[in-house]
């Protein structure tokens, strides 16, 4: 019997909106493409874009990888879908988390295509321990939403969210929640065995520095990647980055400071036109 082939690599279900210079949204752990679908209507404002939302394998509606699946593999398989999406154009990312650690590794593999990157709450290391992360503080909240919510919304909602207020819930009900929701569990857990790019534990320093337009995109309250190792990493490898470390935000930084994420996104996508 001959030895069995390699595993089919899934293709990553996308959502395109716009046309002009391609732009690929990149999403963090647990959630999927439609967190950063709150983005889009700075992005259309923007004009001139061609934007794609993709569901990372073993999200939302992409299946996820076999065999081992770690970051590394993850990465590989980003690269390869990224290469389909955009041939040989020049295009720029807007990922989050986890995606923006992810983007540094497409970064790294399309040095000369590559003319934009917006880093929301961007993962800079892997390892936890080796992150400086302000405490959790809540800065505003609305009782009377949170009494109304269910057990697991509530649970889901409060993990993170430093504006616990109605606004910041219906963003969140609207563009995280579904993609919690549908987060393949085991994808999850196969992905933490391997959450590192490579050996190197300051894997900060593996990314060539990037003279392309650049914002880093941060929140104050931000307690699961923080906003000061972000800072660092615009210094050393991000010369002409715009950072912001938005008072009133949690991880979810676009959700809790819905406005000043936007223009600060739409200011960015302007100059990929220039």
């Amino acid at each position: 019997m001959p030895a069995p082939g390699p595993a089919t690599l899934p293709q990553a279900h996308v959502v395109r909106r716009g046309s002009g210079v391609p732009l690929i949204a990149v999403h963090g752990n647990g959630v999927d493409h439609r967190l950063l679908l709150a983005l889009d209507p700075a992005l259309d404002a923007a004009g001139g874009l061609e934007r794609t939302y993709l569901d990372l394998a073993g999200f939302g509606r992409t299946p996820r990888l076999a065999g081992v699946a770690g970051l590394p593999e993850l990465a590989e398989w980003l690269i390869g879908q990224v290469r389909s999406l955009v041939a040989d154009r020049r295009f720029a990312l807007l990922a989050n988390s986890l995606g923006g650690l992810l983007a540094r590794a497409v970064q790294t593999a399309f040095p000369d295509q590559l003319i934009g990157v917006a880093l929301i709450a961007p993962v800079v290391n892997p390892d936890v321990s080796l992150r400086t992360l302000p405490a959790f503080r809540v800065i505003g909240s609305d009782d009377e939403l949170l009494a109304s919510l269910s057990a697991e919304d509530h649970a889901d909602f409060t993990a993170m969210a430093a504006m616990q207020t109605r606004e910041s819930w219906e963003l969140f009900r609207r563009f995280a929640l579904p993609g919690i929701r549908a987060a393949d569990t085991d994808a999850m857990a196969r992905l933490a065995q391997r959450y590192f790019l490579n050996d190197d534990s300051d894997e900060v320093n593996d990314v060539a520095p990037f003279s392309g337009h650049t914002l880093i995109l941060t929140g104050r309250q931000d307690h699961i990647v923080g906003y000061e190792d972000q800072f660092r990493l615009a210094a050393r490898s991000y010369p002409n980055a715009t950072y912001t470390a938005l008072h009133g935000a949690g991880h979810n930084a676009h959700l809790d400071r819905p406005e000043a994420a936007a223009g600060l996104v739409q200011q960015w996508a302007v100059q990929l036109h220039g």
